[in-house]
């Protein structure tokens, strides 16, 4: 006897969206940061589960991302131990602030001109 099984559980299948705009938009979108604290990593979360599967580039740039957001704070509460006992965290809070202001822009610039998102220091996590 011969079985054959249909499996009826696909996706319909859309084809993805070139959106550089929103690329840039979600590389922007870590700097409210500096305006309300937990937007920078909120929005970018947002927009990545949101549009991973409808915006060519999106899943790259989102885990990119979300990467860098994960690792700076990481390395923020390894600083925290050597600003009580030493003060040389703060050294590195301020080079962590500096990277969490310029590696966005960079970035945004790179996803503008069709380029892979490039954040040093990142551990994939994602």
């Amino acid at each position: 006897m011969i079985l054959l099984s249909y499996n009826c559980n696909y996706k319909k299948s859309t084809p993805m969206k070139e959106n550089k705009q929103l690329l840039v938009l979600t590389h922007l979108s870590q700097l409210l940061d500096f305006v309300s604290g937990i937007g920078g990593f909120v929005v970018p979360l947002i927009l990545w589960l949101l549009k991973k599967d409808e915006v060519v580039g999106m899943d790259e740039h989102g885990k990119a991302i979300l990467n860098f957001r994960v690792t700076m704070f990481i390395f923020i509460l390894i600083c925290i131990p050597f600003i009580l006992f030493c003060g040389l965290g703060i050294a590195g809070l301020i080079v962590i602030s500096v990277f969490y202001l310029v590696f966005p822009i960079l970035n945004a610039i790179r996803a503008n001109n069709n380029q892979p998102p490039s954040y040093p220091f990142s551990f994939k996590i994602f």
